[in-house]
């Protein structure tokens, strides 16, 4: 009903102007009590989905990336529809309004979808007042933190912004993840060069020790990484000591498309990423002799292509434009397979 029926309704509509209607309309439904529907519909509950990884016990395996709930919005009623956690972000010290609009696209023939969004976001102090609202115990939603810096702040002060988001959302985080990896922000993936990479993971590692409990921190990578910088990348890992890298983030390659709006500049995600994302997965994976835990992300769109992604090495999932292609019933089919397995 969603691909048919659903979906081509949605995509008449601006995709960043649909995007907040139906957030209105999914706590809307929530609200009314079909909370219960949704997860009747489409969660998957089993002893056997569960992962335990970095100290913290799963649901299941799958779950929502960051940038679909950036301000930590709508994290309970998505949850709803069987994700076993869910990704806030990316946020930043301050509210920003990102960059100027039109800057999401889609690109129906490809799967695919390009964003500009600039770590658009209300500021961390707004998430957190949200957050509050997660509830501990059974009902908890495990959540992530996606962090980056403003537009605004030169590279050379941007551990400050990191340490900022890192110190407000500790407490209502269950693990965080380093973004430096986005291509719509100037200059942010020139973080990902070894030193200022190294220096940013273990300033955030020092404070993270000084906590009675410290949290898991990730690192999320963009797909353009050469072997050469993925290398980097283990080395990093190896010596900061954080708990995992998510991979990966969008492209800025157009490799074999043929939707009209292609050139489009900002971050490509969707069907065409899905092989480079398996490849960065199974070259972090085998070269580090699986020495941390890899969150695979990107272009999965059906149950073959998150199989594919664990075959590859990766120990969790994250949807993000394949849950918009493919609708909520991708997150059942995934965890389905996994117990089928």
């Amino acid at each position: 009903m969603y691909k048919t029926l659903i979906r081509p309704l949605l995509f008449t509509v601006d995709p960043e102007k649909i995007h907040h209607t139906i957030f209105k309309n999914i706590r809307f439904f929530n609200k009314i009590g079909f909370s219960i529907v949704f997860k009747g519909m489409y969660a998957v509950e089993n002893p056997r989905l569960e992962r335990e990884l970095f100290g913290l016990k799963f649901p299941n395996p799958v779950g929502l990336a960051a940038g679909f709930d950036k301000d930590a919005k709508l994290y309970r009623e998505l949850s709803n529809f069987g994700f076993g956690f869910i990704e806030i972000g990316t946020v930043t010290p301050k509210p920003q309004e990102g960059n100027p609009k039109k800057r999401l696209f889609r690109l129906p023939e490809d799967s695919a979808l390009i964003n500009r969004m600039g770590f658009n976001n209300g500021g961390v102090e707004a998430a957190v007042k949200r957050l509050k609202g997660n509830p501990s115990g059974k009902n908890h939603v495990l959540i992530g933190g996606n962090i980056g810096k403003n537009k605004i702040t030169p590279n050379e002060e941007a551990v400050t912004d990191y340490l900022i988001c890192f110190e407000a959302l500790f407490n209502y985080v269950d693990y965080f993840v380093v973004n430096v990896s986005s291509p719509n922000t100037p200059n942010l993936r020139a973080l990902q060069d070894k030193k200022p990479l190294t220096y940013l993971l273990k300033t955030l590692k020092d404070k993270n020790s000084e906590k009675k409990t410290p949290k898991p921190i990730l690192l999320k990578i963009a797909p353009d990484l050469t072997s050469e910088q993925l290398l980097d990348i283990i080395d990093i890992v190896s010596e900061t000591k954080i708990d995992g890298v998510i991979a990966t983030n969008t492209t800025i390659s157009r490799e074999g498309l043929t939707s009209a709006n292609q050139t489009e500049m900002g971050g490509l995600s969707g069907k065409p990423l899905s092989k480079r994302s398996t490849e960065v997965i199974r070259f972090l994976h085998t070269e580090s002799k699986g020495a941390f835990p890899i969150i695979g992300v990107g272009g999965i769109h059906t149950v073959a292509d998150a199989l594919e992604k664990i075959e590859a090495g990766a120990s969790l999932l994250q949807l993000y434009t394949g849950f918009i292609y493919e609708g909520p019933q991708l997150i059942k089919d995934i965890n389905k397979a996994l117990l089928n397995a």
